[in-house]
C-alpha cells in the first residue's frame, strides 16, 4: 500500500507576484500545475529537492471564506501542509482511532479526495490529507518569471508545544520515519523523513522556556539551500523582503553537498 508523503506547503496571500518572484525567480521553482477552485486560485512550484510550494489567493467566486478568514485574521503566511496518501479512508479511520476527528471531509471527486486536521489536533498548523488520482496539466500563469538558480527545499521546521504528540501524529499517522536530532538552544527536537527525501523538523519548547507563540508565521520556518552558486547579499536582502510580505519565515544557506 502507498505510504503517506509530505507533498507541499501552502501559503495564503493576496499578492501572487511576491510568491512568484521569491519561489520561482529567486529560488528556482518550476511550474507544476494550478487552477481555479471555488473561492480561490492555487498554483504549485517544484524545487530541486523537497516538498512543493503552493500559493493560494482569494477569488471572487463563492467558497473561499476559509482563506478570507485566514488572511483577515492572520495576514499572509503558511496555511497548511498537504500529505498524499494511498487509502484516504484508512488514514481517516486511523486518525479517529487516535482521537482526532477530521474536518472538511470531501470524498466525492475520485480525482481528488481530501480531509483536514484542525490546528489544535495537528499542533499549530492545518494538515490536509488527500488522495490524488492522475495529474492535471494546466498552463503556467503569464506573470511567472523565469526560474532562478535551482534550490532545494531542504527542511520544513515547525515549533510545537507538545513534541511527543506531534511526533506521534507525523510518524504513526502520516508515515514519517523518525530520526534523532538535537538543538543547540536546548529544545527537544524530532526530525522525520519520508521516502521522497523530504524532511520535517519538530521543535519542542526550549528548557525553561514558556513555549512558542501561537501564530503560524513564528511556528513554521522554510529552509532552502543552493548548491554551486552562492546566494549574493542582494539576493538575501531581496528574499527577506519578499518573505516578509508573504508572512513567511525563510532561511537560506549554501549547500556543501
Amino acid at each position: 500500500m502507498q505510504r503517506a508523503v509530505l507533498d507541499h506547503v501552502a501559503i495564503g496571500t493576496r499578492t501572487l507576484t511576491d510568491g512568484w518572484q521569491l519561489f520561482a525567480g529567486l529560488l528556482g521553482g518550476t511550474w507544476v500545475y494550478g487552477g481555479d477552485s471555488p473561492g480561490y486560485w492555487w498554483g504549485q512550484l517544484r524545487f530541486a529537492k523537497g516538498p512543493k510550494i503552493e500559493l493560494l489567493t482569494p477569488a471572487s467566486s463563492a467558497g473561499g471564506a476559509f482563506l478570507e478568514r485566514f488572511l483577515t485574521s492572520r495576514g499572509p503566511g503558511p496555511h497548511h501542509v498537504t500529505f498524499l496518501v494511498g487509502d484516504i479512508g484508512r488514514t481517516l479511520s486511523a486518525a479517529r482511532n487516535m482521537g482526532i476527528e477530521p474536518v472538511g471531509v470531501d470524498l466525492s471527486n475520485p480525482a481528488w479526495q481530501e480531509a483536514f486536521l484542525h490546528p489544535r489536533d495537528a499542533h499549530g498548523i492545518v494538515v490536509q490529507i488527500a488522495r490524488q488520482s492522475g495529474t492535471p496539466t494546466l498552463a503556467a500563469p503569464a506573470e511567472l518569471p523565469d526560474p532562478g538558480p535551482a534550490s532545494a527545499f531542504a527542511l520544513l521546521e515547525h515549533r510545537v508545544t507538545d513534541l511527543s504528540g506531534a511526533t506521534k501524529l507525523f510518524s504513526e499517522l502520516l508515515d514519517g520515519e523518525l530520526v534523532t536530532s538535537s538543538d543547540p538552544n536546548g529544545a527537544a527536537v524530532a526530525d522525520l523523513t519520508w521516502k521522497n527525501g523530504i524532511r520535517l523538523r519538530l521543535i519542542g519548547p526550549a528548557a525553561g522556556a514558556a513555549g512558542p507563540t501561537t501564530t503560524q508565521t513564528t511556528r513554521t520556518h522554510l529552509h532552502f539551500t543552493r548548491h554551486g552558486t552562492a546566494f549574493s547579499r542582494a539576493e538575501l536582502s531581496r528574499a527577506a523582503d519578499l518573505a516578509g510580505r508573504l508572512g513567511t519565515s525563510l532561511r537560506l544557506s549554501d549547500s556543501a553537498e
